[in-house]
């Protein structure tokens, strides 16, 4: 295999090694993800985002992109809205427009460009029932009952990926790095689980932190901000829409009467650069 060049990219910290697989097969899988996500020995990130060809790619509501998306442990997620805003920048830098379609295997993600430059994903709509989550037994997603340390009775949502929302005092004196990873494997989330420890501050404003399945605590998880905003909202501690504060900046969440949640934040290029073969040829 030849070099592969690559795109860094974060969103408030939660940072991508973006690869476009467009135009050459380039056969990456887990193993792969977890030598690139590598933060001594690869080039390190949160997530690997695959750019390839979309599936629904003609007629009317084509998708510019398929983004096949890799967490820093190998498994492939479903969704993940920082990573779907940079790839959105990237498309819609590459097409000229402020518009983007983005596929993923949790469905079409559109995106625009607003006009302080920051881009805004609607990640589609918000599953509430227990099936949408998905847990291993029917469950009131409003009071789940669950509970660990300090944290107690989150609330589910799937925004892509699912989420347990726990409401606490003060979320950055909880040790998540010592409970996320048990919650996260709990045997109610048969896909795993988002852990996300929220404090409200006041009407319009959230502050998270959040336990990535297969990753770990993040400076930022979008579609945990969205999760935290659903989350809050449904237990009337806030309205629809509110800015979520995370480790590495400020998410504005709304959840539309639709059903859909719309995130809008920054997103940077870090560097970009070339993978050498010898980097990948161990996982092959």
């Amino acid at each position: 295999m030849s070099e592969l060049p690559f795109i860094k990219m974060h969103g408030l910290g939660n940072d991508f090694v973006v690869l476009d697989a467009r135009q050459r097969n380039i056969g990456l899988g887990g193993a792969h993800a977890r030598a690139i996500a590598d933060r001594r020995l690869g080039i390190g990130c949160d997530q690997l985002l695959v750019i390839e060809p979309p599936e629904n790619g003609q007629g009317n509501g084509a998708a510019d992109v398929f983004m096949r998306i890799f967490n820093a442990d190998g498994a492939e997620a479903g969704a993940c809205g920082n990573g779907t805003r940079c790839v959105a920048q990237l498309v819609m830098a590459e097409k000229e427009t402020a518009e983007a379609r983005i596929e993923t295997k949790a469905g079409m993600l559109t995106a625009v460009r607003a006009e302080d430059g920051d881009i805004a994903v609607d990640v589609g709509p918000a599953g509430l029932d227990w099936r949408d989550i998905p847990l291993a037994e029917e469950r009131d997603t409003l009071n789940l009952g669950l509970a660990a340390g300090p944290l107690k009775d989150p609330v589910a949502v799937n925004v892509g990926n699912p989420h347990a929302v726990f409401f606490v005092d003060d979320a950055t004196a909880v040790p998540l790095h010592d409970l996320g990873p048990g919650l996260e494997n709990d045997p109610l989330f048969p896909q795993r689980a988002n852990i996300g420890a929220a404090q409200i501050l006041d009407d319009g404003n959230i502050r998270l932190r959040v336990w990535e399945r297969g990753t770990g605590l993040t400076r930022a998880c979008g579609t945990g901000a969205c999760a935290a905003l659903v989350a809050a909202s449904r237990r009337e501690l806030t309205g629809r829409s509110a800015t979520v504060v995370l480790d590495g900046g400020r998410l504005l969440i709304e959840w539309r009467d639709d059903n859909h949640v719309i995130m809008t934040g920054p997103v940077a290029t870090s560097f970009t650069g070339l993978i050498d073969p010898s980097l990948l040829e161990p996982a092959r």
